[in-house]
């Protein structure tokens, strides 16, 4: 049986989504969300994802259970392999898996995306580096991006 938690993060409520079979999806939302007991099965979830939001995780390492066809499963199997802090084009992302002329297949596959930040579709940036296309909304893409920045914005006073 499909489990649900919440968490508060600093960009929406994430609401996780799944059992002992593995992470099945992680979506956003604007609306608060209630943060009552987290069943076993999501526990190392929620607990990753706080601390990726407090800054002291890179890297996830939960068992997943995305649904999706095989060309999907197979354009988010290569979504993991972009590292913490890194951004790659729509273009460099169909070439990897090997038919630049599946730019929109891909695309389309990324915004299918279940499994947000851990299957890290915000890394997937236009060729000429604008920030397009984002399910969760530009604005927290924007975010996740300048929160995995090896350059932190300073202030000046």
């Amino acid at each position: 049986m499909m489990e649900t938690a919440y968490l508060k993060t600093p960009i929406g409520y994430a609401e996780f989504q799944g059992d002992m079979n593995g992470l099945a999806s992680v979506t956003v939302f604007d609306e608060e969300k209630p943060i009552d007991i987290i069943p076993e099965a999501l526990e190392d979830a929620v607990y990753q994802f706080t601390e990726y939001f407090e800054g002291k995780r890179r890297k996830f390492d939960l068992k997943l259970n995305p649904q999706g066809t095989d060309f999907q499963q197979k354009v988010w199997k290569a979504l993991l392999g972009i590292p913490y802090g890194k951004t790659v084009s729509y273009l460099e992302l169909s070439k990897k898996l090997g038919d630049v002329k599946a730019i929109r297949a891909v695309a389309a596959a990324n915004g299918k995306n279940p499994l947000w930040i851990i299957v890290p579709c915000h890394r997937v940036i236009g060729s000429n580096g604008d920030l397009v296309g984002y399910a969760g909304g530009l604005y927290r893409k924007k975010w996740l991006l300048a929160h995995e920045s090896p350059v932190k914005q300073q202030t000046l006073f």
